[in-house]
């Protein structure tokens, strides 16, 4: 008699407290970054943002250091990243100078709100495409640039801004190009190296346990990170904007070595 083939095993349903804990945390500040923005807050704004990528980076990683990785937890990672990483940034930039376009014309004013609409849409949609991408594309890139990043860029740039004396109304027009570049950018095929060999961004759990031996790094990153914390504690919003622009530029800048010399992308 010949055995039945047997019946594939029921996906992963359950849902664990920590991982989904540190995402709402996530959530939870990219909401705080709204209210904070619509009330005129605008350092404490970009901040919030800041620390909804650091839970971002930290629930996947705990997810699948504790092999509590679960298609549900991947779904709401996701949409709390549309939240913190699109929703968020697009308002603060909103209130904080965008808005201000309507002091020109009325038809400018709608460039301004149409341009926040723009990075929400844009931002949506880099993650619907790297949901749908995730075990197909070289796991050592991304397609477009990554959410979190784009998110970095525009809230430094308020954040640095503000701090430095500048008002929205002042830089609308930057602020209003910036918000277009950064939502382009997320949407465009260019690609950015991920640093993590096939790590999410917006939505990091994965299946499997993470391997002690992949987690390992140089002695040189290790010192990287230290410098950089340093760095971060004597001026956190100019060095923000810089690591986030050098990092958004850098793709442009790798797609456009190669097509001048010829090479073709590895």
């Amino acid at each position: 008699m010949e055995a039945k083939p047997e019946a594939p095993r029921p996906r992963n349903r359950h849902i664990y407290l920590l991982p989904n804990l540190l995402t709402t945390c996530g959530l939870f500040s990219g909401f705080y970054a709204i209210l904070a923005a619509a009330n005129g807050q605008f350092v404490p704004a970009c901040v919030a943002v800041f620390v909804a990528a650091l839970f971002d980076g930290v629930d996947g990683r705990v997810a699948r250091l504790t092999g509590t990785s679960s298609e549900f937890g991947v779904q709401f990672d996701s949409l709390a990243d549309l939240v913190s990483f699109g929703v968020a940034p697009a308002l603060v930039m909103y209130h904080w100078g965008l808005e201000s376009m309507k002091l020109d014309s009325v038809i400018a004013g709608k460039l301004g709100w149409a341009a926040a609409f723009l990075y929400v849409a844009c931002a949506a949609l880099r993650l619907a495409r790297f949901n749908t991408q995730v075990g197909v594309v070289d796991k050592r890139w991304f397609i477009g640039l990554n959410s979190p990043s784009s998110a970095g860029l525009m809230m430094s740039f308020v954040w640095s801004m503000t701090v430095f004396g500048y008002t929205g109304d002042t830089l609308r027009y930057a602020a209003t190009a910036l918000t277009i570049c950064c939502g382009l950018l997320m949407v465009s095929r260019i690609r950015y190296t991920s640093f993590k060999g096939g790590a999410k961004p917006e939505a990091e759990a994965a299946a499997q346990p993470v391997d002690s031996k992949s987690e390992r790094v140089p002695f040189w990153v290790m010192l990287l990170v230290v410098g950089v914390l340093v760095a971060l504690m004597i001026d956190a919003p100019r060095v923000l904007l810089t690591i986030t622009a050098a990092y958004a530029l850098s793709g442009p800048g790798y797609w456009l070595w190669h097509k001048l010399s010829r090479k073709p992308i590895a």
